[in-house]
């Protein structure tokens, strides 16, 4: 007998998206409050030595989760200059020059960024839900970005030059995030150390030709501590999610981050928005509810198919034996049979199928 499929597969990777979502939006003002008078290149190499070591921490044996292999590196090394440089050293930048609230509500962008990506490369599925998920969502983040820029016409040219910085930040997430989603099925752990070891060599690299000052021994542990939560941590669960249910997806559950960032912001005391970032948080938030509730159903065919990756034997799509059977995930290379039949899915490794 076939095991049962769960009614709304979006759930696991929606839940993840929101943990990473919340530790990287609460990071987004910590930034700020411990990077300032650093240089945007030395804050941006704290933060990536917190996440490589937490990646360096958290690795799991080889026979759980597949290794990253040597074809894998020049897609690290584009993700570490998308996401681990232009886009830290970006928001950094911009966060010097403008409200943590305006600055974490324009990080709204990078889901759209994402979104669109992931539809054009890999093709994912955007239904009637996820596109009214998308809108709404991006809805939202108009009328937080509508109420900061209101704000900012009295803040003069610095602030809006620190808007377009973070703009630039979620741009180049976007991108990354897009990359990423070539390595989910990797050791999520080795692909956060690596990347932000790269990450961090460069910006340290940069930071010294650039003569930035050393921060103090408060400021460093600050920002290693940050980046070791909101970059590394929430890195490996963004991984894990677009694992679950794709990149598309993961892209836009995760821009309830910038709300959480606002949210902390103001409760640490900035004042700069208005009523206009409830209005646009509740869109927000519908649109987080519309993608954990999606269900999409319909009969579909698996094509031969050999790779590997973390599995487990009670999920309906790895069907192969062992002598004897683990308990558990598991990881080793193993071949799909083609196979026809019907069930929920979402966009994971196994239903990249055409509608």
């Amino acid at each position: 007998m076939k095991p049962a499929r769960p009614v709304l597969p979006a759930l696991k990777g929606g839940l993840l998206a929101l943990l990473a979502a919340a530790l990287f939006g609460i990071s987004t003002p910590l930034v700020q409050q411990f990077g300032a008078g650093i240089g945007a290149f030395g804050t941006a190499a704290l933060l990536y030595a917190g996440a490589a070591a937490v990646g360096a921490l958290s690795r799991r044996p080889a026979d759980r989760e597949a290794r990253l292999a040597r074809g894998d590196l020049a897609r690290l090394v584009a993700m570490a200059a998308f996401g681990a440089v232009v886009g830290p050293v970006a928001l950094a930048w911009g966060l010097q020059r403008t409200s943590g609230t305006s600055a974490s509500l324009m990080l709204t962008l990078e889901a759209l960024f994402t979104a669109v990506l992931a539809w054009r490369l890999y093709h994912e599925t955007m239904d009637r839900r996820v596109w009214a998920a998308m809108l709404l969502l991006l809805a939202g983040g108009i009328v937080l970005v509508l109420d900061q820029g209101l704000s900012a016409r009295s803040g003069g040219g610095t602030q809006l030059w620190g808007l377009l910085a973070v703009m630039l930040a979620t741009a180049a997430w976007g991108v990354d995030n897009t990359l990423s989603r070539a390595l989910a099925e990797r050791d999520p752990s080795q692909v956060v150390m690596a990347k932000a070891t790269l990450g961090a060599s460069a910006t340290a690299v940069l930071a010294f030709a650039f003569g930035e000052p050393l921060p103090s021994a408060l400021a460093s542990l600050a920002l290693f501590a940050v980046g070791a939560s909101g970059y590394g941590l929430s890195l490996r669960f963004y991984l894990l999610a677009q694992r679950a249910f794709g990149a598309a997806r993961t892209g836009s559950v995760f821009a309830f981050a910038p709300f959480i960032g606002a949210a902390l912001a103001v409760a640490l005391g900035d004042r700069s928005a208005g009523w206009l970032m409830a209005a646009g948080g509740l869109l927000m938030l519908v649109g987080v509810v519309l993608h954990l509730a999606e269900s999409h159903g319909h009969e579909h065919e698996h094509e031969a198919l050999e790779h590997e990756h973390a599995h487990r034997h009670d999920d309906g799509h790895h069907e192969h034996l062992h002598e004897p059977m683990p308990a558990g995930e598991h990881s080793h290379l193993h071949r799909h049979q083609p196979l026809r039949h019907q069930h929920h899915h979402v966009p994971d490794a196994h239903h990249l199928h055409r509608h």
